[in-house]
């Protein structure tokens, strides 16, 4: 057994904010309370002066498992998973081979069932992630796939997502989509403005994405599917899920800590480290992301977690990779910039990265009650840390050398000590 201490509990579910105890014996949590200090307890964790909060979920990563090992792997993604407060990940299907077929996806949720967390994954769209041919969709679901998305390729043709959305709606599968039409990427990972002007390179126009929002917002709202956009970074598109949800289309949005606490300018500085699909957009993009976060149009806090080797970040900005590492600092980005600042509040936060992805695909975690499954996550609040080494294999952050609140001191995980700080 478990016994956590005197810790500040907030349960975005109930909005329970207050301190007590929590009881944790066989994976789940068996008494919230006051408790005595009993040698009968395996583990006593002081949690004074601490949050207590569900164990994070983050439904957008990339752990590069199989294929692309050299950048990362379950085990080390799981690992990187856990020391950033998350018990619950669920993995894009862009590895190679792709996870489009079942003994793929039974790989990969093997190898996640080996960690100390749940790992997930959804299934490809189409097959190869080409656009062209739709997956087994009910064969997939049935071998344990949590959705689906082609995450790093957007679909073109509008026809197949119209049939892709009403096949994933009969089958009871959230779609989540990549929003990049390719007709409007002149160079990729880098905006198109003046900060692309200044490097001298073509850039991703702002409208690659909000077309393609505008179209399946639509698409959406005619078939009835669930459908979550990916990494939004347009103050527009932003505009356009607010209206499809008020509309009434199950039209879900994450934002990530990239896109809420930086900018093109970053890119700047910051080079190669700050080139991701979709770019860091202007200071008016991030600002209609905030308020998408604020209002609640944006429900879901994800990372986009893609790691890529220091060989392949130190390629000229024309030639290297997208894409940035995230577990790790998520919850800092989001204690630093947006509960210190004021535009959300911690439990509001909270729900943005534990309940409300696990309403999105329907998982009974994300929560914290008697009889819940035992996945926390301990952290200081006030505690100030830099930024220099992960537990991920790769390192290419742009938030290196940062200065951030907020560490993780315990994750636990189906009632097992994963993570502690030492």
């Amino acid at each position: 057994m478990i016994l956590i201490k005197n810790g500040r509990v907030i349960d975005p579910k109930s909005g329970m904010d207050e301190t007590i105890d929590i009881l944790i014996d066989e994976g789940k949590i068996v008494g919230l309370g006051k408790y005595k200090r009993s040698n009968e307890y395996e583990h006593v964790i002081e949690a004074e002066g601490k949050i207590v909060a569900p164990g994070l979920i983050d439904i957008h990563v990339h752990f590069r498992d199989p294929g692309l090992t050299y950048k990362e792997d379950i085990e080390s993604g799981a690992l990187a998973a856990a020391s950033g407060g998350f018990t619950t990940v669920v993995c894009m299907a862009n590895t190679k081979p792709t996870v489009d077929n079942k003994e793929t996806l039974e790989y990969v949720l093997e190898k996640g069932r080996q960690t100390g967390i749940h790992v997930m994954s959804v299934a490809a769209v189409t097959k190869g992630m080409q656009g062209q041919e739709l997956t087994d969709f009910r064969e997939l679901k049935e071998a344990g796939a949590a959705g689906l998305s082609d995450d790093g390729i957007p679909i073109k043709d509008s026809k197949l997502m119209y049939e892709a959305m009403a096949k994933a709606r009969d089958a009871g599968m959230p779609v989540s989509l990549h929003e990049e039409d390719p007709d409007y990427v002149i160079q990729a990972g880098i905006n198109k403005g003046t900060v692309s002007d200044e490097l001298g390179i073509g850039g991703a126009m702002a409208l690659s994405e909000q077309l393609m929002v505008a179209r399946d917002c639509l698409l959406a709202l005619e078939t009835g599917a669930r459908v979550n956009i990916q990494h939004v970074s347009s103050r527009i598109s932003v505009e356009y899920i607010r209206l499809a949800q008020k509309l009434g289309a199950d039209v879900w949005a994450e934002a990530t800590p990239q896109h809420f606490s930086l900018t093109e300018e970053t890119a700047l500085e910051k080079k190669t480290l700050a080139k991701v699909n979709p770019p860091l957009r202007t200071q008016e993009d991030r600002y209609g992301i905030l308020e998408g976060l604020k209002d609640g149009t944006i429900q879901i806090i994800a990372t986009d977690h893609a790691p890529h080797s220091t060989e392949e970040k130190e390629k000229p900005i024309t030639q290297a990779p997208s894409g940035l590492i995230g577990l790790e600092t998520s919850l800092a980005l989001g204690i630093t910039n947006l509960v210190r600042t004021g535009i959300l509040t911690m439990e509001y936060m909270l729900k943005k990265m534990t309940l409300n992805p696990a309403r999105l695909y329907g998982l009974d975690v994300g929560y914290i009650a008697k009889g819940a499954p035992a996945d926390i996550v301990i952290f200081d609040e006030f505690e100030k840390w830099k930024v220099e080494k992960f537990h991920s294999k790769s390192c290419n952050s742009p938030f290196i050398g940062e200065e951030l609140y907020g560490k993780v001191k315990y994750t636990i995980c189906a009632g097992r000590i994963v993570y502690e700080d030492k």
